[in-house]
This record gives C-alpha cells, structure tokens and sequence, in this order.
C-alpha cells in the first residue's frame, strides 16, 4: 500500500517538475549566458529519478502481490513465478505506459548531457518539445491509466497474467522495443527544434546520427525478439504473420531506415534537409499511431493492451495536436536549402539513397494500408475483413528485387558523380547468382521464373557485400555488416518459406503416423504439476526418410490463475532446419491434434537481423565517419 502512493505522488510530482521545466527554460532561452542554467539539468536529472521511483514502486507491488493496487490484481497472481511478477509491471496497459514515460525523460536527461558542444537555444526548445510529449503522457497516465489505482475491500487474489505473455522474450521484448519506439522522441523533438533555429546542416546531421542508431538498434532487436516469441509461443509455427500490432513496429523502423540513410547526404553535402525534417516527424508520428491502435481497442491482437476508447481518443486529440504542432513548425520555420534543389548526378551515392528511400515509402504505403484500410472499412461500411500475408507478398515481393539490386550498387558509388567500377565481378556476381538459383530451384518450385529472380538478387546482394566484407579494407564496415546481414535475412525467409513442409493430423497414443517424408511414433503422455500450472507432456518418435531419429516432447498448460490452457511446441534447432512440434487435445475423445513442421535456416533468419543491428552497433561506436 505504501508503494502504491509513493508511486502515485511521484508521478504528481513529475508532472509538477515538467511545468517548472518548462518555466525555466523559456527564461533561460532570452538569457545572454551561453551556457543552460544548471538548474536545467537538475530539474531533469529529478525529474527522472520521480519516473524511476514510481516504476520501482509498481515493480515493489508486483512482487509483494498487493493486490490493493488494481494493475496488480488484474496483471498477477500469488503463484506465478518472481520473474513473470517484474516482467509483469510493464506486460499491461498501465504499466506499459509508466515504462513509457520512464524512457521518454530518461532520453531528454542523456541529451541534455551529451549535447554540450550544440547550441544553447536548440538544446533549450529540443528539452521544451520533448517535455509537451512527457506532459502529454504525464496527463494520459494520471487521467485514463493510472496504474496505482487503489481496491477496496482487499481481494485475497489476483487474476493473474495471460499465459502467452509469460515468457521470457516477451517480458524483455517490450523494454527493448520502446527504447526504439519512444527514443525517436527525441529524434522528433530534436528536429522540430533545429528547423526552429535554421540549424538542419551537416554539423546537425552529424550529432543527430547516433540518436537516430540508437532508436534503430533497439527497434531492430525489439522486433526480433517479438518475431521469436510469435514463431514459438503461438504455436504456428511462422515468424511473422502480418499481424496489424507486428505492422505497427515495422512503420517506424522503415521511416527511420530512410532517416539514417538522408542523413549520411546530409553529414556529407548538406542536402535533403527536408527528407531528414519530414521522415524525423513522421517516425514519432507512427510510433503514436501505434500506441493509438494497440490501446484504443480498435485493433484484434493477441498483441493489444486495453479495449478502451476514452484512452483511445485521449492518444488520437494528443497526436493530431503533434501532427498539427510539427507541421505548422515544418512549414513556417523550415528554410529550403538551395542545394536540395539540385538534381543529383544519375549515378552517385546521393541518387542510389534517394531511390533507396522511395522504396521505403512505397515498403510503408503497403504496410500502412494493409493496416489501416479493414479498420476504415469496418468503420464505413460495418464490413469486417483481415489483410493477410498474401496482401502484403503481392505487393513487396515483386519491388524487393530491384530495392536488392540497388542495395548491391549503391555502397560502391561515390558522392557526386560516379561510374560503375568493377563491372566483370558484377557481372561474374549476377551470373553466378542466376545460375546458382536456378540449380537450386529448379525441381522444387513451380514458380520458378519469379522466385529465381528474387533470390537472384538477393544472392548478388549477398556476394557483392561478402566480398566487401572480407576482401576489401573498408572505412564503412558497419554499412557493409548491415546489408550483408539483410541479404542473409532476404535469403533465408525465402529458402524458409520454399523449402517449409508440415503434417497436421489427428493422431492417439500408441499410434503411429506415416507419410513418404516421416514417421511420427506417439509413445506416451505424461503429467506434470508446476507451482502455477499443470501440464501433459507428449512424448513423440520422429523418424526421417534417412532414418534418422528426434525426440521431441510438446506440452499442453492449463494455467490456475486465469483459467487458460496453451500450448507449448518443442523445437529442435540445427543450423540448417527447425523441427517444430505442436499438440492440441481434440475434444470429446482421446486424439490429439498434432502439428509437425520441418523450417529450413529458421536459426539464420535470427543471425541475420543480429548482424543488420551489429552494423548499427558498429556504426555508433565507429570514431570517424565515413571517408
């Protein structure tokens, strides 16, 4: 109970210091003295200690199961384990949204202290946009969610947190993920600020990189953490479904690929200054569309917090006053730099990262409208339907190949005016490619003419970048790491999806399932009973053609506290193939329903978006920028 309103007045008086935040800045930015008050960053500094005490708080709650505290009775439960307990301060509404606000003023405290050497007034006006986000969701927290709202009388018990958010990919997916996701914040922020002061240049672009790498990196890992979780917790087997809450992270990490790459123009030449203003806004501004439709309980996922439309009009009035503010800025602040009017020479680095960025928006238009269009149809016509992952290859598959060919080029342009060098090991790449393709594909899919096309351009990505990477002294390793890391991703979610296969049948124990690819034994169940669920566990044969044999044991949960039963896949991983086993009771007789699935290179798809956020690494931590 203490917690609970040390949690509550912390925030109360994190609200207070954001309002004296502001009162100070404002008179500090007519002061002549160069240098920020000092009490600037003292203010800051506490104001983050608040938000930190009060998430502590909750955290404390959690632990000691006080189930005074509404988001703990809702969320816990005596007999889950003491990590599933933390993790589920920030597995809620409430607690997201708290975990929110802890990120968004601990990025304006690193700013203020790693930004020294930048303008006194841009410093000033960043920490005033940033604080309008923070007492927005200051207001959000405190009116709509607050997460230390207090029950009386006491319950004995809680409700417990849903299963399928008990798991330990899920409980670090969220932290890494905001990171990301909130830290384009101060991206946001930080732009509106430089455009008011006239101060988007080089020397900008150059500060403002690592801020954009460090919401890229942790975005790029929030996502494949979420991925894993899906592909084994969800029991389909599949690593991404196109689901509208797994859309509504890929947007802003598209828009913020595009600001990473406009911003290497701008560090170098000066230019597309309104490209780095316009995707900086529209980054933040996907990443609360995204809050909006998770939490206004418009969207049906197994992803989404609330069902809850005052909170979600309370986010959809907060971002239109955004888009309004940022546009408004955009347009009455923002000087069109003569040189961005120069039309680039055809074949140069400058053009192949314009293209490269028209292909992102046309990736996000796809992504955006699969997204939103059932939810307007839904609105207009009352007409339900699903956008599903056929949408979306239709339309992406057939621009991925030119966007890889691209990719393979660009790197090797240079700045201005450029020529093709080294066109015969191009051109020996591409043959090889399409021949290597060919081999591949030719007795396994009847699609061969599109598919040898795409996993050609995806294989001459893939060589041009190898080559580079261990043949060539770079001065941009990390670039190079980045795209090898994605034509190795591009190569396996292919070669996954082609060379795939599964048997679902219903099947006894004792039974035995034959195919000409398998054999699937069903020897035995056993029971198991763990401190906050029962399992059956099945024990299962598995013979291949060669006649090599797995064991693989799926299980069925039935959970206590809620009253859910999940089912749990056992996986066998190698470097080359996932063995993906799955099992549901069918009811009213004693078969079960199993689903076996062989996924080729499912371990390389997680490597290669490692590599693509090593690159991203290597990028922060490199000394000089690129020669």
């Amino acid at each position: 109970m203490l917690a609970n309103q040390i949690g509550y007045y912390s925030l109360i008086l994190g609200l207070l210091f954001s309002f004296l935040l502001c009162g100070i800045s404002i008179k500090d930015f007519n002061n002549s003295n160069k240098k920020v008050n000092q009490n600037i960053f003292t203010l800051s500094f506490l104001q983050l200690t608040l938000v930190l005490v009060s998430f502590l708080s909750l955290i404390v709650s959690f632990v000691k199961s006080d189930f005074s505290n509404e988001t703990v009775f809702n969320n816990s439960h005596t007999t889950k384990p003491l990590f599933y307990k933390i993790s589920g301060t920030w597995g809620n509404h409430e607690g997201s949204l708290l975990l929110w606000l802890l990120v968004l003023t601990s990025f304006i405290f690193l700013f203020l202290v790693k930004s020294k050497e930048q303008p006194k007034k841009y410093r000033i006006l960043t920490l005033l946009f940033q604080q309008l986000i923070i007492i927005g969701f200051f207001l959000f927290v405190l009116i709509t969610s607050n997460p230390f709202n207090y029950l009386f009388p006491v319950p004995t018990e809680g409700l417990g947190l849903n299963p399928i958010l008990q798991d330990p990919a899920l409980a670090i997916h969220p932290p890494l993920l905001y990171l990301g996701y909130v830290g384009s914040s101060i991206i946001f922020s930080a732009s509106l600020a430089a455009v008011t002061q006239n101060y988007i240049s080089k020397e900008w672009g150059q500060h403002i990189k690592k801020w954009v790498l460090i919401s890229w990196v942790f975005l790029t890992i929030g996502i494949m953490l979420g991925s894993i979780w899906a592909y084994y917790e969800l029991g389909w087997g599949g690593f991404w479904f196109w689901d509208p809450v797994e859309n509504v992270s890929l947007m802003p990490w598209l828009t913020l690929t595009a600001l990473l790459h406009c911003i290497l123009v701008l560090e170098r030449r000066g230019v597309l200054t309104s490209w780095v203003v316009i995707l900086s806004i529209t980054t933040f501004m996907l990443s609360m569309c995204g809050t909006f439709l998770v939490r206004s309980g418009i969207l049906n996922s197994v992803h989404t917090f609330a069902n809850d439309p005052a909170r979600g009009i309370f986010i959809l009035i907060f971002l239109f006053v955004l888009i309004f503010l940022s546009l408004g800025i955009f347009f009455l602040f923002h000087k069109e730099n003569n040189k961005d009017s120069i039309n680039f020479f055809w074949l140069s680095k400058e053009t192949s990262i314009l293209v490269n960025n028209w292909f992102m928006m046309y990736f996000l238009s796809v992504v955006l409208i699969g997204t939103v269009y059932p939810i307007f149809l839904d609105v207009i016509s009352a007409e339900k339907i699903s956008v599903g992952p056929p949408f979306y290859h239709k339309l992406i598959a057939p621009f991925l190949m030119p966007f890889l060919l691209f990719m393979a080029i660009g790197p090797k342009l240079k700045w201005i005016k450029s020529k093709v060098e080294n066109k015969n090991s191009l051109i020996i790449f591409f043959i090889i490619s399409v021949v290597l393709t060919f081999f591949i594909l030719k007795d396994l899919t009847t699609d061969l003419l599109f598919y040898t096309v795409l996993i050609s351009a995806a294989f001459f990505l893939f060589f041009t970048t190898l080559k580079e990477l261990f043949f060539k002294k770079l001065s941009n390793t990390s670039q190079t790491t980045a795209h090898f890391g994605f034509s190795l991703l591009i190569l396996s979610i292919l070669f996954n999806s082609i060379l795939s296969s599964e048997i679902i049948t219903n099947i006894k124990v004792g039974e035995k399932y034959i195919d000409n690819k398998s054999e699937i034994f069903f020897e035995k169940i056993e029971e198991k009973k763990e401190s906050n669920f029962n399992s059956i566990v099945g024990y299962f044969k598995i013979t291949d053609v060669n006649g090599k044999v797995i064991r693989l044991k799926p299980e069925l949960r039935i959970y206590n506290q809620p009253a859910v039963v999940t089912s749990e896949a056992d996986i066998k991983t190698t470097f080359l193939e996932d063995k993906f086993l799955v099992m549901n009771i069918v009811k009213g007789n004693k078969y079960f329903n199993i689903r076996y699935q062989v996924k080729p290179f499912m371990l390389w798809i997680w490597i290669s978006v490692l590599l693509i956020s090593l690159g991203g690494l290597l990028s922060i931590f490199k000394k000089k920028y690129e020669k």
